[in-house]
């Protein structure tokens, strides 16, 4: 036979080869089988001749699963026959479309999962296993607002859609609150105990005696009813966990599964006590009990007389250890734990037993046996511990298998119960109920939590149940609830058997799956390796926690209740549920055709403001109805009549009305809004109007214009009046339209455009359209009609543009004053090349009111000068104080005489009429004599920029990227009053101070903040050009203020610089802006201190703060430093000493003489200069040693708010040279477990062997016994003793220092060793405790890590009186 190679390059017969010819049909499989392969797809592109026999084989042999053990149905049809396996019709005989996809659904057979290809001989758990079946596990869903949830068994493939439905499985998800997933597993668990669930059923709530709200059991009889009867895909916990008394901040507390098991069955137990019912059968009365409680004794035996004491505990669990204390290895199954937990233990030596009989001690043996099995068992895999050697709360993630039928017989001591009670027995009763009494049981983590949280219950009031023979306590598995993640938090989710058709259920939260034995096997945990004891640390992080057995026995299983069955107010409990369902349903319904938009009106009564709401309205109901709505909910009704109002389309971003509605008032509201959204891109405004007047139609094609009336005479901007325009009418019109509305001349009107911010078009070619001026649909015009001779003044040099200008960029600042400034008003316009002038028409009472004023300051400068100078010390010291908050205070000069001719180049009034400048013509409604411009509305642009104000201040950022130039919106240069831009005022002494500069982050000039106030002429560089300013006395409202701070209301050009804003403060300051420094305040209260003299004010906005306080400012060039102490031995190694100032180009040593007068007189540290030194600061972390020849700026680089050590030296500076390194060094004694001393190495070089040569120098320690260790953290690299001997990275493998993993390059790294031959102190238990109690402390103390600190959990709790009872005095 001929052979030729196929597409997949294997030789095939020539004939098949040439049946590749024929039409192929595409087979697109979705296997539906499983959760996690629901999303996968199986191709096949097969010849039109294939049989469906041969299909069925090629899937089976794809998807690796045994051919007949799967259906193939048809997909995505209303029809979903299944495709016969047998039968040798070809593909399109049976249906199928050559040339097009054929989508198919691979589905279960007979309601069993189809077999995997490895599995035939079920070999399932064997180490062969394929991959392929390994992953098939439904493990925790990745959920992304629960928090520490884990996710072992999750893939990138797996999302949402892959679980399947309820249709699919029958079964309704719980919604997880948020950490609730503990509660959702055990709810479930509970619903899918039949005996449990049945009993439930049975109870009858009577609302005559309680409340539905805070019963438990009636809660959870309606939750079961909605998951055995809803619809729904998950339902809430939130009427259950109200019923528990807890408020939405539970919903966040991450608890113990076992831990609400019992508490729940204690709340229940105590609701049904409180519950008197006469129709209660003894099941129901005492079901947590008869369902769940067992008995066990707990023995002491004499091993010389046999005499036996012991007494009788219930318990509700049995908690099985997984590894036992300081073994090694774990238990590997759970017969083998329990084997462990009725494992007698002798008692010799110094434990031994006082024997009553023998009347001494004797050795005996102490133990448990169980007496009673409950029908219900619960076993807790004890997997959450605490590892005294690390300090930490772990989780024990080894392998514990357990078997799906569980016999017990071999547990029971029959005997025991039989036999006479001849010894000496103590009956628990109901003190230690609930609880099991052994060492084994001692090692319970909860035991630590100081809360009883058990199950109390009275067994004397239950009768004796007669134990059945050993071979009937066979117990079946039907719960394992399964905790994914570590002992800090987790997600739990229950894998549940249903008794009704034996199918084992992955019930994640919301999601309810399908899954297979296979799947709980893998909730053993543990991985392939050896048991060793660090192995759980890398097993997986899911397995199960808690495992729940129900009895065999025929007689007493139960099925579930059927609806059929249920009782008769079951019955009617679930007609009102339905019918409660349906009402949501159709409110649902409701909500999503009903239109929610924001509703504003204009209150013509409440205060005339602008009142906004939410108006929700179907989408079928008329813009008449509409209207009456929203009538009704501004509270209209008796202020303005019904057919005063209307509805219009309305942007209030823009403040725009878009359009109005007339003649559709009978129009839907849904065809109007364009349909039901969940948000619209406009408003609605409900308008009103006299009923005198008529409403004036809003066209799409209209906008809106402010029109602000500018009146030079009187200095004021009026408030807008609006109008409305087409974007096609030309310049001669619109002035035609203002002139109507303001009843202006419109022959001598000008009109001036505000585009944006500080942009003025002066709007004067009569034909040009608005639309061709830039208008939109919202703007902004001012106006002003005068016989003015500024008419032929160019625009820019106009008084209307000044005016405007100005108008534009005032801003008012809060100045809180130091207590002896004096105040008074004071407006003073600054000009170009001109000197600071008093803005007065030549007032005599004005100018020496400004004169008095100066007179007072300058007084006051004096007398503080002349006290400084008597308290200051004529010895060379007085040279280096320059560094106090007052010294070399100068008098500030007096303002000169005003030249004649600069004063009439001002326009200047009395303080009188300056301030009615400013404010809104008289008569308007917004009038505010506090407020400079009142009736203005700001601009779009003006808006934006106020947001754009930075909440750090830029003075403290220190980037070499500020701008000292002043930037529009468009970050262009701003046209100044004198005609100069920003660029050419401010850039010129930046490019020549930075001229053959490269500019660092720390050494950049302009980064300091300590920009000089004086050009090089010495002139004021806040003389450079006409900005206004003007203040006045300020009242706080609250009467605050720090220890009677004055304030001052300041309205200042913004485009004023810091310095000029300074000097302009100093008649109110009572000094030079030299001695005094400004801090801006936050919303926060915070202050940050404004240090860059030659900034604007461009980023402070309205209403904004500023504190001034006393103190020298910074000149060129200085740098505020703070110096902290450096005390390497103390507890507290860090500690604050002095704010000084350092100097560009000054030495560490001229620094250091400077530093000593200050660290005397506000330290009392007498200094020797040559016995400390300066060293780099890194937040806590001490760094390279500075040298006093060294230079700021050239080899030390320095920036603003800098902070240095000071380390007071034993002796001389051993530190000379940059190539040295200063290393701190630390001994660590394991036989006398203690750390010793830091000691200072200086190393000439970085070499691990010159280190051990000093260590072994210093410390006697044998060079080939010395071993040393880099600190972690921050300085001192505080560390326990109990774990710095295996913690640290010890003897590293490396020839110098400056290499992974030391990277010791600078000064002021820490470096323990310590003898490799001595060994650890050896300890008892109780001194290794109070060891570690002491660590626990010291290392709190000095706010250094320690080993285990866990978040404070929050106790258990489910309130019987509906909710928690609040204690006054608690915090």
């Amino acid at each position: 036979m001929e052979m030729v190679p196929s597409e997949e390059n294997q030789l095939v017969p020539k004939e098949i080869e040439n049946a590749a010819e024929e039409p192929r049909v595409l087979c697109i499989v979705q296997d539906t089988t499983n959760a996690k392969t629901v999303n996968e797809r199986l191709t096949l592109n097969l010849p039109a001749s294939t049989t469906l026999s041969k299909l069925f084989e090629d899937v089976a042999h794809k998807a690796s699963y045994v051919n007949g053990t799967f259906d193939l149905a048809w997909g995505k049809t209303a029809d979903m026959g299944s495709l016969d396996p047998s039968s040798a019709m070809s593909l399109t005989e049976s249906g199928f479309e050559p040339g097009k996809r054929n989508f198919l659904q691979l589905t279960d057979k007979d309601g069993e999962q189809p077999q995997i290809a490895s599995d035939e001989l079920g070999t399932a758990g064997s180490s062969g296993l394929d991959d392929s079946s390994q992953e098939r596990f439904i493990g925790p869903l990745p959920r992304d607002y629960t928090v520490g949830c884990s996710s072992d068994y999750s893939s990138p493939s797996y999302s949402y859609s892959s679980i399947l439905n309820k249709s699919d499985t029958g079964y309704v998800g719980l919604v997880n609150q948020a950490m609730t997933c503990y509660l959702n597993s055990l709810l479930q668990t509970l619903f899918m105990t039949p005996e449990f669930r049945n009993a439930l059923y049975n109870w009858e709530f009577e609302e005559s005696e309680e409340d539905p709200v805070t019963s438990i059991p009636y809660q959870l009889q309606r939750l079961f009813l909605l998951l055995q009867t809803s619809k729904k895909r998950a339902i809430e916990t939130t009427d259950v966990t109200r019923s528990f008394g807890w408020d939405s901040s539970e919903a966040w507390q991450q608890h113990d599964v076992q831990e609400l098991c019992r508490v729940m069955f204690d709340a229940l137990e105590q609701k049904w006590k409180q519950t008197e019912q006469q129709q209660f059968s003894p099941l129901t009365a005492d079901l947590i009990n008869q369902l769940y409680q067992g008995k066990l004794k707990d023995y002491v035996r004499c091993l010389e007389c046999g005499y036996e004491s012991w007494r009788i505990d219930t318990y509700l669990d049995i908690p099985l250890v997984i590894r036992p204390f300081g073994a090694s290895q774990a238990y590997g199954s759970v017969e083998e734990a329990l084997q462990a937990f009725v494992q007698p233990e002798t008692l010799d030596g110094a434990n031994q037993y006082f024997c009553e009989r023998c009347k001494k001690k004797c050795d005996a043996r102490k133990g448990l046996r169980f007496l009673h099995f409950p029908y219900l068992l619960t076993l807790q895999l004890k997997r959450f511990d605490f590892d005294y050697t690390t300090m930490h709360r772990i989780k024990l993630n080894d392998r514990m298998s357990f078997p799906e039928e569980l016999d017990m017989g071999p547990f029971n001591d029959v005997e025991d119960e039989k036999s006479p009670q001849t010894e000496s027995c103590t009956d628990s009763g109901a003190e230690n109920e609930g609880s099991c009494h052994s060492d084994q049981m001692s090692n319970d983590f909860s035991a630590d939590d100081g809360v009883d949280e058990g199950i109390c219950l009275d067994s004397a009031s239950s009768t004796e149940r007669v134990l059945k023979p050993k071979s009937s306590l066979t117990f079946e598995l039907f719960s394992v609830m399964v905790h994914s993640g570590s002992a800090a938090g987790g997600h739990y989710y229950a894998c549940i058997k249903s008794f009704s058709d034996g199918q084992w259920y992955s019930f994640n939260d919301q999601h309810v799956s399908k899954i297979t034995q296979e799947d709980i096997r893998k909730t053993y945990g543990g991985s392939s390796g050896s048991r060793g004891y660090y192995s759980s640390a890398f097993a997986s992080s899911t397995n199960a926690y808690m495992l729940i057995y129900r009895l065999k026995d025929p007689s007493r299983n139960a099925k579930y209740l059927d609806c059929d069955d249920f009782p008769e107010h079951i019955k009617h409990l679930v007609q009102r549920e339905k019918e409660s369902e349906e009402q949501e349903k159709r409110q649902r319904e409701i909500e999503r055709n009903t239109c929610k938009i924001k509703l504003f009106c204009m209150h013509p009564v409440k205060m005339m403001a602008m009142m906004e709401n939410k108006l929700e309205v179907h989408k079928d109901k008329m813009l008449r109805e509409a209207t009456e709505m929203a009538y009704k909910l501004m509270e209209l009704d008796g202020v303005v009549p019904l057919d005063c109002c209307r509805l219009v389309k309305y942007d209030e971003f823009h403040e725009y009305l878009e359009r109005s509605y007339e003649g559709e008032e009978d129009t839907p509201m849904g065809l109007l809004l364009g349909g039901v959204k969940s948000s619209y891109m406009f408003d609605l405004l409900l308008e009103t109007r006299r009923p005198e007047q008529v409403f004036q139609p809003y066209k799409p094609g209209e906008v809106m214009v402010k029109v602000h009336v500018v009146d030079l005479k009187t200095d004021t901007v009026a408030p807008p009046v609006s109008i409305r325009a087409y974007l096609n009418q030309s310049i001669t019109e619109f002035k035609q339209l203002i002139a109507q509305a303001t009843e202006l001349s419109a022959e001598t009107m000008r009109v001036v455009l505000e585009r944006c911010y500080n942009d003025l078009r002066l709007l004067y070619v009569p034909n040009k359209t608005l639309k061709a001026e830039g208008f939109f649909r919202s703007n902004k015009v001012f106006v002003e009609s005068s016989e003015s001779p500024d008419h032929q003044v160019t625009f820019t040099d106009s008084l209307l543009w000044k005016l405007l200008d100005r108008h534009g960029n005032t801003i008012r600042l809060f100045v809180s004053l130091p207590l002896q400034s004096p105040g008074t008003n004071r407006t003073i316009c600054q000009k170009v090349g001109g000197d600071t002038e008093e803005c007065s028409e030549g007032s005599k009472g004005n100018m020496s009111s400004v004169e008095a004023i100066l007179e007072e300051s300058t007084e006051k400068l004096k007398n503080l000068s002349l006290q400084q100078q008597q308290g200051s010390s004529t010895s060379d010291s007085q040279k280096s104080s320059d560094t106090s908050d007052f010294e070399h205070i100068e008098s500030p000069s007096l303002s000169q005489e005003p030249d004649s001719s600069s004063v009439s180049a001002v326009v200047a009034v009395d303080n009188r009429e300056l301030e009615n400048r400013i404010r809104v013509a008289s008569g308007g409604a917004y009038s505010d004599p506090e407020t400079p411009f009142p009736g203005e509305e700001r601009s779009d642009s003006e808006v934006n920029n106020d947001r754009s104000t930075s909440s750090v201040d830029s003075d403290i950022l220190s980037s070499s990227h500020s701008s000292d130039t002043l930037c529009n919106a468009d970050s262009g240069p701003i046209q100044l009053a004198n005609g100069l831009d920003s660029h050419s005022i401010t850039s010129s002494r930046r490019s020549k101070a930075n001229e053959g500069k490269k500019e660092t982050w720390d050494t950049a000039e302009e980064d300091s903040g300590t920009d000089s106030e004086y050009d090089e002429n010495g002139k004021s560089k806040a003389e450079s050009y006409y900005l206004y300013f003007r203040a006045e006395p300020y009242a706080q409202e609250d009467g605050s203020g720090e220890g009677g701070q004055k304030c001052v209301l300041v309205h200042v050009d913004k485009r004023i610089t810091l310095s000029a804003f300074k000097q302009n403060l100093e008649p109110f300051v009572g000094v030079t802006s030299t001695q005094f420094k400004v801090f801006r305040v936050y919303a926060n209260n915070q202050e940050f201190e404004s240090v860059r003299l030659n900034e604007t004010l461009s980023s402070f906005s309205d209403d904004n703060k500023i504190t001034i306080r006393l103190g020298r400012a910074l000149k060129k060039g200085e740098y505020r430093v703070k110096v902290y102490q450096l005390l390497v031995n103390d507890a507290e190694p860090c500690k604050f000493l002095v704010d000084t100032v350092f100097a560009k180009g000054m030495t560490v040593k001229q620094s250091k003489e400077e530093l000593m007068p200050q660290l005397k007189d506000q330290c009392k540290l007498d200094l020797n200069i040559n016995k400390f030194r300066l060293r780099k600061k890194t937040w806590k972390n001490p760094g390279t040693v500075f040298l006093d020849y060294h230079i700021y700026e050239e080899d030390i680089n320095i920036s603003s708010n800098w902070e240095v050590f000071l380390e007071v030296l034993d002796g001389p500076e051993k530190m000379k040279s940059m190539s040295q390194l200063a290393v701190l060094t630390r001994r660590w004694t394991p036989a006398q477990m203690k750390l010793e001393p830091f000691q200072e190495v200086v190393l000439e070089s970085s070499s691990v062997e010159e280190l051990k040569e000093k260590l072994s120098e210093i410390s006697g320690i044998p060079l080939e016994n010395l071993e040393f260790a880099k600190g972690r953290g921050t300085f001192p690299c505080d560390i326990s003793v109990l774990e710095i001997h295996q913690d640290l990275d010890w003897n590293p493998k490396v020839s110098t220092l400056n290499v992974w993993p030391l990277y010791i390059c600078d000064d002021g790294a820490v470096v323990f060793y310590r003898d490799s031959t001595e060994e650890p102190m050896e300890q008892s238990e109780d001194e290794r405790n109070e060891l570690m109690k002491k660590e626990s402390s010291r290392l709190l103390k000095t706010g250094h890590r320690v080993s285990y600190s866990p978040r404070k959990e929050k106790a258990l709790k489910i309130y019987l009186d509906g909710g928690p009872v609040k204690d006054p005095g608690q915090d």
